[in-house]
Parts: structure tokens; C-alpha cells; sequence
């Protein structure tokens, strides 16, 4: 483990057309270097499409938060192909041998 992180979401902030399903929304965490002046340094916003980002729409922020432990080590995430599954196992024929 890298890091823990402690956050308060604010519920009433959620754009309720963004859920996904409605139930699932899509967020984006930011981790800073400093802290602002509640000792925070992570903020949570929901995520934008491209073209929100492109047309610089305001970002809703819906939580905060601070970084409460870690090993100084965050690491980028990557996508694992997903394993490939073992062949099938045949079955051996019936030994009726006590052996």
C-alpha cells in the first residue's frame, strides 16, 4: 500500500444527471505537494468529459480531504490484460486400482 487517504464527500453537491445506472458517478482525486489552510491536500471533483474540459467548464467539487499515510511511494496505475484462462483439465478414466 502507498498511501491512505481520508475524505468528507458533500452528498448534496452530486450532479444526478452524471450518475451512471443511477448509482455510479465518475470522480477525479487530486493529491497536491502543499496544504491549503485546513491541512488538506486532496481534492475530489467529478470527472468532465473532453469537451467539458475543452470548453473550461467549472469543475463541481465534491469532496476534501488529506493524505494520512504513506510509504512516499504513489505509483501510475496501469490497465492488466486480463489473464488468460488455464485450459481445461481432462479427466482421467475411473482407476478402480487400490493404488
Amino acid at each position: 500500500m502507498a498511501s491512505i487517504i481520508t475524505q468528507s464527500i458533500d452528498v448534496t453537491k452530486i450532479t444526478k444527471s452524471k450518475l451512471r445506472d443511477g448509482k455510479y458517478l465518475d470522480i477525479t482525486t487530486n493529491v497536491e505537494d502543499a496544504t491549503n489552510k485546513f491541512g488538506q491536500n486532496v481534492s475530489t471533483y467529478e470527472s468532465q468529459t473532453k469537451e467539458e474540459r475543452e470548453a473550461k467548464t467549472k469543475r463541481t467539487y465534491i469532496a476534501n480531504g488529506k493524505v494520512v499515510w504513506t510509504d512516499s511511494t504513489i505509483v501510475v496505475a496501469e490497465k492488466q490484460d486480463k489473464p488468460k484462462e488455464a485450459p481445461a483439465k481432462q479427466e482421467e478414466p475411473a482407476n478402480d486400482l487400490p493404488f
